[in-house]
C-alpha cells in the first residue's frame, strides 16, 4: 500500500496512484480559482497609484473585484453544457488558456476599462474550472474515497488563495512602486495557468463521459488503470445502464423528481457565497485597515488568514468520508454564525475600540476555519454527487452559475455594505448563517460512502414513489367528487 492509500479511509488495494495523481492534476483548476480570486484582494490596495478614480468609489472598487464574478457566472452557464459536449479534458484545456490571457491582459492594462476586460476572460476561465474540476474528479474517484479526492479541489482552492497572499505579501515588501507591484500581482496568475497547461496532457477523458458518447472499449481500459487492475464489470455495468437514459438539459432538471436535489444543490451553492466568505477572500486586506492596520501589516494578516483556510480545508479531506457530509455542515455553520456575531459585535460594543484589531483577526480566521471544514468543502462535493449522470453536466452548470451570481452580488456590493458600517455588514451574514443551518439540517441528505449510480437510483425511485402517490391521492379526491355529486 502506498503511503497515500495509508492517509485515506480506506485500505482497499484496487485504490492505486494513478486515480490520485489524476485527482491532484485536475485540482490544479481549483489552484488557479483560487489564485485568481484571491490575488486582487492585495492588488487592489495598490492600484489608485495608477487609477485614482478606484480612491473614493466604492462601487468601481466592486466592479472592478466582480467583473471576475461576471465572466465565471458565463463560464458556469456555458461550462457544464460544454463539459457534455466537448469533454472534460478539453473544458479543463480551455480554461487554462482564458486563464493565462486574462492574468496577461489585467498585468498590461492601461485603463480601468481593459482591466474589469481582463478580470472578465479571467472570469470565464474561473467558471469553467469551478465546474469541470470537481465533475472529472467525481466521475474518476472510487465510491469510498470520493469526498476525499473531491475535496482536493477544495485544498486547491484554498492553497491557491494562500498563494496569492503570499504572493502579494512579497511583491508589496520589494517597494518597487505602486504602481508596477499590482501588475505584477496580477500577472503571476500566468504561471499555473501553465502548469494546469502541461498537465492536462497526462489526464486521459472521464471513462462516464466516454461512456455517454458510445466509447464503452476506451472507458473500459481507462476505468481498469484508474482502479488499479481490479475487477470493473459491476461498476461499467451500472454506468452503462444509467448512461441508457436520453441525455437531459436544462428543462429536465425542472422535472417533479429532480426538484428536491435541485433545490439542495441551490441552496448550498448560494449559502457557500452569501454567508460572506467572499467578503473575507476579496477584502481582507481592506478589513483589516479599517481596524487599524497599516497596507503590510493588512496583507501580512492575510497570510494567516489564508493558512487557516488550507489547514482546515486539508482536514476535511480526511474527514467528509469519515464523519459524513451533513456533520460537517452543520458544525461548521454554527460556528461560523458564532463567529461573524463575535466579528459584528466588537465594532459596537464599549471598550473595544483597543482591541478591535486582535479581536477583527482571530474572528476572521475562526470564521474562515469553520467554512472551510464545510461549506468550503462539502458544497462542490454534494453538488458533484446528487445529480443523475444524464443531466450532470446541465445541473453543475446551472448550480454553479447560480453560486457565481452569488458570488457577484457579495464581491460587488460589501464595500458598499462596509460602508453602511462593519457591524451591518456582518450582522447580516450572519443571520443569513442562521438560515442556512434551518436549511442543511431540513434537507441536505447524506451520501457518504454510495456510489453515484446508487445515489441516482435511490432519487428515482424516491421520484417514481412521489409521483404514484401524488396520482393515488388525486384519485381519491376524483372518487370523493363523483360521490358527492351523486
Amino acid at each position: 500500500m502506498n503511503p497515500i492509500q495509508r492517509l485515506l479511509p480506506t485500505e482497499d488495494e484496487d485504490i492505486g496512484l494513478f486515480v490520485i495523481i489524476l485527482s491532484a492534476l485536475a485540482a490544479l483548476n481549483g489552484l488557479l480559482f483560487g489564485f485568481d480570486t484571491g490575488v486582487v484582494s492585495g492588488a487592489l490596495l495598490y492600484m489608485s497609484e495608477t487609477f485614482p478614480q478606484l480612491e473614493a468609489n466604492a462601487f468601481l472598487q466592486g466592479t472592478v473585484v466582480s467583473g471576475a464574478m461576471v465572466g465565471a457566472i458565463v463560464g458556469a452557464a456555458f461550462g457544464g453544457r460544454l463539459a457534455d459536449r466537448l469533454g472534460r479534458r478539453r473544458l479543463i484545456l480551455l480554461g487554462a488558456v482564458l486563464f493565462f490571457v486574462g492574468s496577461f491582459i489585467m498585468a498590461v492594462a492601461p485603463t480601468v476599462e481593459i482591466l474589469i476586460v481582463g478580470r472578465l476572460l479571467d472570469g470565464v476561465g474561473i467558471g469553467f474550472a469551478s465546474v469541470v474540476g470537481p465533475l472529472y474528479i467525481s466521475e474518476i474517484a472510487p465510491a469510498k474515497i470520493r469526498g476525499s479526492l473531491v475535496t482536493l479541489n477544495n485544498v486547491a482552492i484554498t492553497g491557491g488563495i494562500l498563494v496569492s497572499y503570499i504572493t502579494n505579501q512579497i511583491v508589496a515588501s520589494l517597494a518597487i512602486g505602486a504602481g508596477l507591484s499590482w501588475r505584477i500581482m496580477l500577472g503571476l496568475g500566468m504561471a499555473p495557468a501553465v502548469v494546469l497547461f502541461a498537465g492536462i496532457f497526462f489526464m486521459p477523458e472521464s471513462p462516464r463521459w466516454l461512456v455517454e458518447q458510445g466509447q464503452e472499449q476506451q472507458a473500459r481500459s481507462i476505468l481498469s488503470r484508474v482502479r488499479n487492475g481490479a475487477n470493473i464489470d459491476a461498476e461499467m455495468e451500472d454506468i452503462l445502464r444509467m448512461s441508457k437514459r436520453d441525455e437531459g438539459g436544462f428543462r429536465d432538471l425542472l422535472q417533479p423528481w429532480l426538484r428536491p436535489v435541485l433545490i439542495v444543490g441551490l441552496g448550498l451553492a448560494v449559502l457557500q457565497q452569501i454567508t460572506g466568505i467572499n467578503a473575507v477572500v476579496y477584502y481582507a486586506p481592506t478589513i483589516l485597515e479599517s481596524s487599524g492596520y497599516s497596507d503590510i501589516a493588512s496583507l501580512f494578516g492575510t497570510i494567516g488568514i489564508g493558512s487557516i483556510n488550507v489547514l482546515l480545508t486539508i482536514a476535511a479531506v480526511f474527514l467528509v468520508d469519515r464523519v459524513g457530509r451533513r456533520p460537517l455542515l452543520l458544525v461548521g455553520l454554527v460556528g461560523m454564525f458564532a463567529s461573524l456575531t463575535v466579528l459584528a459585535a466588537a465594532y459596537v460594543l464599549p471598550g473595544m475600540g483597543g482591541v478591535i484589531g486582535p479581536v477583527t483577526i482571530a474572528s476572521l480566521m475562526l470564521f474562515v476555519a469553520f467554512h472551510a471544514v464545510s461549506l468550503g468543502s462539502v458544497v462542490w462535493l454534494v453538488i458533484s454527487e446528487i445529480f443523475p449522470l444524464n443531466v450532470r453536466g446541465a445541473a453543475m452548470g446551472v448550480t454553479t452559475l447560480v453560486l457565481w451570481f452569488a458570488n457577484f452580488l457579495v464581491a460587488q456590493f460589501f464595500p458598499s455594505l462596509f460602508e453602511i458600517g462593519p457591524t451591518v455588514a456582518f450582522g447580516a451574514f450572519a443571520g443569513i448563517t442562521a438560515a442556512g443551518l434551518v436549511f442543511v439540517y431540513a434537507l441536505v441528505p447524506e451520501t457518504k460512502g454510495r456510489t453515484l449510480e446508487a445515489i441516482e437510483a435511490d432519487l428515482r425511485e424516491t421520484g417514481v414513489a412521489d409521483e404514484d402517490l401524488a396520482l393515488s391521492e388525486q384519485a381519491d379526491q376524483s372518487d370523493h367528487v363523483e360521490y358527492v355529486d351523486d
